[in-house]
């Protein structure tokens, strides 16, 4: 295939402390395949001020490697989006904790590539959730966040905190400048705000693994700012320039 009709895609991975994960997430990728149907991957790890060796490790794994010392996912998310490689067709983004499947890329993707939308979203309620990975508090708050999503945005999702997730290249040119989030509720805030953009979004179902090592998501406190997300996003509209004539 000619390297005019190949498409790209940049994977973003947020990581904070993942050296034990990061190595087994970026070799996950079905590199050949991916290769084979005329895709060229390019995986970009943020690491956001992490103080283990996340960073040599994703290097090693054949990972680009970008720093964001302000510590959050939804500043490492925003780092990620203003690095995609300038030829990128298509940006993608799961964690680095191998709680994900790197090897179902593809099922978000194709969706895409083929017309159908131009936002897709792993859905693990929908999907296969493996024993442990997912604690019944997390669950039953997933369940009821995307209860609200559907109902207060009228939207079809089924798994609005799921960190797995593709778009059109123009999807995220048109969001990020909308996006300020710094923590764990940047999923809310990038859903309720993609239907405020008009995007029509659609979910695939994914697998779910128990992640390795400690995961630095608090319920309690990131549970209220991300029903705060919810409730502020029901009023906010773009701002639409006017241009003079």
């Amino acid at each position: 295939m000619s390297q005019a009709t190949r498409k790209t895609i940049t994977v973003i991975i947020p990581c904070y402390n993942e050296a034990t994960a990061i190595d087994n997430v970026i070799k996950k990728f079905p590199h050949e395949k991916l290769e084979l149907l005329g895709y060229t991957l390019d995986v970009l790890v943020v690491d956001n001020n992490s103080s283990d060796n996340t960073a040599e490790i994703a290097r090693s794994a054949g990972a680009r490697v970008i720093f964001e010392p302000k510590p959050g996912k939804g500043n490492a998310i925003r780092a990620g989006f203003c690095n995609i490689s300038d030829d990128a067709n298509y940006v993608a983004m799961i964690d680095g904790d191998d709680t994900y499947c790197p090897q179902e890329l593809l099922r978000l993707i194709e969706p895409i590539d083929s017309g159908f939308s131009q936002v897709i979203t792993g859905s693990r309620m929908h999907g296969r959730i493996k024993a442990g990975s997912m604690k019944k508090f997390n669950h039953f708050g997933n369940r009821v966040y995307s209860q609200l999503v559907r109902s207060g945005y009228r939207v079809p999702v089924t798994d609005v905190l799921t960190g797995y997730c593709a778009w059109s290249r123009d999807v995220i040119e048109n969001l990020l400048p909308h996006l300020s989030e710094e923590g764990f509720s940047i999923e809310m805030e990038m859903i309720t705000k993609l239907v405020r953009l008009g995007y029509e979004i659609y979910c695939v179902p994914i697998s779910y693994e128990a992640r390795i090592g400690d995961s630095s998501l608090r319920p309690f406190r990131d549970g209220s700012r991300i029903l705060k997300t919810y409730l502020k996003n029901l009023r906010w509209r773009p701002v639409i320039e006017m241009t003079k004539a």
